[in-house]
């Protein structure tokens, strides 16, 4: 049995979720059996300081769940991967940041590229949280847009990844506002408004302090909302990069479908058309609805028979996705989702429905082995 330090994995243990490995004592006996909760922070840090290890043949086995998990295991999975990208968020300045943010990005890329429709589906249904927590899921949930986007471009796999971690990380100065606009009912103050304004060049200054050199990443963070007509902040350049343009685009349409205090969420055909609309000239607003498509998974529909669903996979067409009927042409929900094909005509796309009108509650699980059969 081979060993290492638990310091260097401290980012992979998020205080209040169960342990993902055991943790060993100095002398490589037990410790601390998987899946016991440490329920503080302060705990997971006396570990550190005890000399603790883990095996490395358990962390490998971890590493590779993404890969390997049952598709009914899926959605926990990204339930894990949100709670440990919050964590990181909310310590930029820990020693262990970019490890752990390399370390995030990477699990969440395995997800994407195991089920792309549900990474999307992660995007779209989004429940909302405590305030740190609403920041750090809006922050992967563009980051998974980023990624999509950026495939459907062409880029290049480091170019991807770098888009991925931009994103991850471009709001990095500003989450407990995320939460707190989200909250409130009236418009931002002076003091918020001004944090708005310079989230972008105090990202970047958070970033670099941490030890983050990628002149790129660093230059996207400074300029995702800036626009080319000039009309962007902090400093109304003209000439964005693409990827700042990237994660522009990706952090608008995520934040459309976020519902706040007295706005409920944009549809996601309605939203994807106003961020085509803004540029549609650009190659980014263009793939962006190439990449989602009008009913993307996660959007709730109703179909000609009648019948409630939700999308759980894109289709043949961005017009036939494939759906989960959740509710009878009665509105009375179904024991277990039933699996609709929308290219037959009695199952054909009638109109799309704010998330209130869905009448029956989501089975994550039963949905993802849905979308496999």
């Amino acid at each position: 049995m081979h060993h290492m330090p638990f310091a260097q994995v401290r980012h992979r243990v998020v205080a209040g979720q169960p342990l993902p490995f055991n943790v060993y004592r100095p002398d490589a006996t037990l410790l601390l059996a998987r899946g016991q909760v440490l329920h503080t922070p302060q705990q997971v840090d006396r570990l550190c300081e005890r000399g603790t290890l883990v095996d490395l043949t358990e962390l490998r086995e971890q590493l590779a769940m993404p890969e390997t998990a049952a598709r009914a295991q899926l959605p926990r999975l990204w339930q894990a991967a949100m709670a440990r990208v919050e964590q990181l968020l909310r310590a930029p300045l820990a020693p262990s940041f970019r490890a752990a943010v390399d370390d995030a990005a990477a699990t969440l890329h395995k997800l994407i590229d195991r089920d792309p429709d549900l990474a999307i589906f992660q995007v779209l249904r989004q429940d909302g949280g405590e305030r740190t927590r609403l920041g750090a899921e809006h922050s992967v949930r563009a980051a998974v847009i980023a990624q999509l986007v950026a495939r459907r471009l062409g880029w290049p796999e480091p170019d991807l990844r770098r888009a991925f971690k931009a994103a991850l990380t471009m709001n990095i100065a500003m989450l407990e506002l995320h939460g707190a606009l989200a909250a409130q009912s009236t418009p931002p103050d002076a003091a918020q408004r001004r944090q708005i304004r310079e989230h972008p060049a105090r990202g970047r200054e958070m970033l670099e302090a941490a030890g983050i050199a990628d002149a790129d990443w660093l230059r996207a963070v400074a300029e995702h909302h800036e626009e080319r007509d000039g009309s962007g902040y902090p400093s109304g350049t003209r000439q964005p990069s693409e990827l700042a343009t990237l994660l522009h685009r990706a952090d608008q349409y995520t934040a459309k479908l976020a519902s706040r205090c007295g706005r409920e969420a944009a549809a996601a055909d309605r939203a994807a058309r106003e961020i085509f609309m803004q540029d549609p000239e650009h190659p980014v607003c263009a793939a962006l609805v190439k990449e989602l498509g009008i009913y993307p998974p996660g959007c709730f529909v109703v179909m000609a028979c009648g019948e409630t669903g939700v999308v759980i996979a894109r289709g043949a067409t961005v017009m036939t996705p494939l759906v989960a009927a959740m509710t009878d042409v009665y509105g009375r929900p179904y024991p277990e989702p039933v699996r609709r094909d929308t290219r037959e005509p009695t199952y054909a796309i009638t109109g799309v429905l704010a998330a209130r009108q869905m009448r029956a509650p989501l089975m994550p699980d039963k949905l993802a082995l849905l979308a496999a059969d």
